[in-house]
């Protein structure tokens, strides 16, 4: 099967994913419907499929387009949700996770896409691509809908690690603005640092810390800082990139997406009220189909980790197959623009991080 990559998607110029095909809560199934839709809307994708060799060769059969783009590398072992990283580090070398991440090490893939469990995923991530060089903490960044031009603001850290200083979250000002410019083409993104007020005087020392560096490095590193911004501002033209620890960030996201949840469902309670309301429905259907798409979590389904040494990103568990392949458009898009290079140089080019030197390099400065 390593033929298959090498000449067939190799020899067409195509761009390579990594995919977990076992992760989800769906199964894999949904993951090859997921992909086949990717490529039949981008023959310039390629993949590589980890799971179950005998179960994945099946269902990759019945979908025509994945002909030739495909290899599917025997992963007998599943990562479930209930897994702890620390297991998974210590006995997940047969997992489908691990076999996705490999392929990106190894230089196999561009991106590694994964339904799986966050946790593990994120801590495999860290030790077998290793973080760039100067990032302390790696952080998982989301698009969040707005009223922006651009339809999305970036937020991160949305979960990767509860505690981010001044010095992390300046790390994640400019990951985000590496990330903004890749992912949203924005020639200078705003930042935004999420405060419980706008007011300089307000919030945590290190937020404040952390204020004033960002402001310092504005100019050198090519962005817009707008101060403080509140939880209000997230799906507002005030920011494009915001910026916060991760326990915050994680609050925020599972706030945001139980409240959507919420009014959805209010809107079709509502509409199925009495035959007056139901006949309101029918009237604003096409007004209703364009509000569910702009809201619609499957389109900007995909975290990013960003600070690593590759590019991975993190579908949702529940995701299905509109889900799956806005992940892997996200992951070719990245990859297409060199993001992992250009975010690394991004990273160096902090004037303002104090250097940590109590604890040695585990790679003594080289990237793997």
């Amino acid at each position: 099967m390593t033929a298959l990559t090498e000449n067939a998607n190799a020899s067409a110029g195509r761009t390579i994913i990594s995919v977990d095909a076992m992760g989800g809560d769906r199964g894999p199934a949904t993951v090859v419907a997921g992909i086949s839709d990717s490529a039949k809307k981008n023959p310039d994708i390629g993949f590589i499929l980890h799971g179950p060799k005998d179960q994945l060769e099946r269902l990759v059969a019945r979908k025509k387009v994945l002909a030739g783009r495909v290899e599917i590398r025997d992963a007998k072992d599943v990562v479930t949700m209930d897994d702890k990283p620390s297991q998974v580090i210590r006995n997940g070398k047969s997992t489908s996770m691990w076999s996705a991440i490999e392929s990106v090490r190894n230089g196999e893939a561009d991106v590694c896409v994964s339904c799986g469990n966050t946790g593990a995923l994120m801590m495999l991530s860290v030790v077998r691509l290793r973080k760039l060089p100067g990032v302390n903490r790696p952080a998982i960044a989301i698009l969040w809908p707005s009223i922006s031009k651009q339809g999305f603001n970036i937020v991160l850290d949305v979960g990767a690690d509860i505690r981010a200083d001044e010095n992390d979250l300046l790390q994640y000002a400019l990951m985000g603005a590496s990330y903004a410019r890749n992912g949203l083409e924005l020639a200078r993104p705003r930042i935004g640092l999420l405060n419980v007020g706008t007011e300089e005087h307000k919030g945590r020392a290190e937020l404040k810390a952390a204020h004033d560096l960002i402001q310092q490095n504005a100019e050198a590193a090519q962005y817009e800082f707008v101060g403080f911004v509140e939880g209000g501002d997230m799906p507002r033209d005030v920011a494009d990139v915001i910026v916060t620890d991760g326990f915050t960030g994680n609050v925020a996201l599972k706030t945001g997406e139980g409240t959507a949840k919420h009014i959805g469902a209010s809107l079709r309670e509502a509409f199925k009220f009495s035959p007056l309301s139901r006949l309101a429905a029918l009237l604003a259907y096409t007004s209703l189909q364009r509000l569910n798409q702009r809201i619609d979590p499957r389109r900007v389904n995909g975290g990013v980790f960003l600070g690593l040494n590759g590019t991975v990103v993190k579908s949702h568990g529940s995701a299905d197959a509109t889900g799956v392949s806005a992940a892997v458009k996200l992951a070719f898009k990245l990859s297409q623009s060199g993001f992992s290079e250009k975010l690394a140089a991004r990273v160096a080019s902090a004037i303002s991080v104090p250097q940590d030197t109590s604890a040695p390099s585990s790679n003594n400065g080289k990237t793997s």
